[in-house]
């Protein structure tokens, strides 16, 4: 089994044995991140190629110090996704909406209440997943769903840990006050 940096040194030489080596190590997480947001399996397929070939032809920029092959090719894959469902999709009222900032929950509050394991409640929740920004998806869907740490997120999403963990905080909370009011 080749490791990363083998990979990496094949794509750089130009051989084909290199995309062969990402494509089938990172194919299937790279869908699996756009699959979850675009429903159109042809667009989903389509914009995981895109993020091969994007891959492919800027692995001069891949810097291992800073995030693992996979974690550079999600984050690819992340604002190639982004853009196109911004492209698709009205745009939507930020989480900012004075609405949500009118009642104070605690952090514990917001686990207890959205982490409930009852069916109905999963079932509503991925309802309002749907209505939430593009951005805000991918987010939850990176941190809790693929079970990524702050820092990978972070990376994927060019974002500070901290500032992340502020807009899981917005986007848990917006969410609780939905479900108060289903």
């Amino acid at each position: 089994m080749k490791t990363d940096k083998q990979i990496v040194e094949a794509l750089k030489a130009g051989r084909r044995k290199g995309q062969d080596l990402m494509v089938g190590r990172y194919g299937q997480e790279v869908f699996s991140i756009i699959a979850r947001h675009v429903t159109d399996l042809m667009d989903a397929e389509e914009l995981t190629q895109d993020t091969f070939l994007r891959g492919f032809s800027h692995i001069g920029s891949y810097d291992p110090q800073r995030a693992s092959l996979g974690t550079w090719l999600c984050r690819i894959a992340y604002r190639l996704t982004l853009d196109f469902l911004k492209r698709r999709r009205p745009a939507i009222v930020s989480i900012e909406d004075s609405s949500v900032w009118q009642t104070d929950i605690s952090d514990e509050q917001l686990e207890a209440e959205l982490s409930t394991g009852n069916e109905e409640r999963i079932k509503r929740l991925e309802l309002l997943m749907d209505d939430l920004p593009p951005d805000e998806r991918l987010l939850l869907t990176l941190h809790y769903f693929e079970n990524r740490q702050l820092d990978e997120c972070a990376f994927i999403m060019d974002a500070t840990p901290h500032a992340l963990a502020n807009r899981l905080y917005r986007i848990r909370k917006k969410l609780y006050k939905q479900l108060q009011k289903t």
